[in-house]
């Protein structure tokens, strides 16, 4: 009997492994240095396959399926709708991909017109807590770690057979369904889980770049000082990007100058507004 019930234990583990599931998090974030009272909420898909696990934002799923959608449409730039788009607006522009085989962690970000790609080269170090306690439907248990500049606390069940958890958190003996910095600036809530046919691919606009993960941080802070001579100096086809062309015939083409002068206000002010990001330097 005993070894039936072992057999079946592992079937059964084998079962859900191979299912792909989505857990959707609450992510609560103060990412404005300067004005803390200022509290960002939007949800965050982790998906988890037998092979991998992707976490990335909801709304920046609903924003690449709307452009997928419309350029398939045939419509191009033109069809897009704007207003939608500018819903769809994400303070959670990275997504991070952890490997089961390899155990490598891969993240993904956009600085200026390209996606620069390094592998996560810190390892997260736990320590373990006896102390327990009840979040929603599950038993939970205490752990806590030093990353990115940033004391957190974890809560993690073993009633859901996941090693993982969101954005760059991982390597516990259950799923994290809670993870709060001591600060109270960035925190990861589990609202609800389901399953899925399977992970969507996401989109990539512009060059992908694979980088260590110390030059990431130096483009990063490059852009942030200058991001209108980052955008000029750097790959993806040489110079500042023409301006589109408006649509329907209507209006004309805009100003290349007053566009640049759109885009840098615009690159400056979301500086500002992400000038406490969740890892500290």
């Amino acid at each position: 009997m005993k070894k039936i019930g072992i057999i079946a234990l592992a079937l059964f583990m084998q079962h859900i492994s191979a299912q792909n599931n989505r857990f959707v998090y609450q992510v609560t974030m103060k990412p404005d240095a300067e004005n803390k009272s200022d509290i960002k909420t939007e949800n965050a898909y982790l998906d988890i396959s037998a092979e991998k696990s992707i976490f990335y934002s909801e709304n920046r799923y609903k924003r690449d399926s709307t452009l997928q959608k419309a350029f398939q449409g045939g419509g191009g730039r033109g069809s897009i709708n704007r207003e939608q788009l500018e819903a769809f607006r994400s303070n959670i522009n990275y997504s991070i991909e952890k490997d089961k085989s390899t155990q490598k962690m891969s993240y993904k970000d956009r600085i200026g017109r390209d996606i620069y790609v390094y592998e996560e080269d810190r390892p997260l170090n736990w320590k373990m807590s006896s102390e327990t306690t009840k979040i929603g439907e599950y038993k939970v248990q205490k752990a806590t770690t030093d990353f990115g500049g940033r004391k957190w606390t974890a809560w993690f069940t073993t009633d859901l057979p996941y090693q993982d958890g969101p954005y760059k958190f991982n390597g516990l003996p259950g799923l994290i369904v809670k993870v709060e910095d001591d600060k109270g600036e960035y925190s990861f809530d589990l609202m609800k889980n389901y399953k899925i046919a399977e992970i969507p691919a996401l989109n990539q606009f512009g060059n992908v770049l694979k980088v260590k993960r110390s030059d990431y941080v130096k483009q990063q802070e490059k852009y942030k000082k200058d991001p209108m001579s980052f955008m000029q100096n750097t790959g993806g086809g040489g110079g500042f990007p023409a301006p589109p062309r408006a649509s329907g015939g209507g209006g004309g083409n805009q100003n290349p100058a007053d566009m640049r002068k759109r885009m840098e206000e615009r690159a400056k002010e979301e500086a500002k507004r992400n000038s406490n990001p969740i890892e500290l330097p």
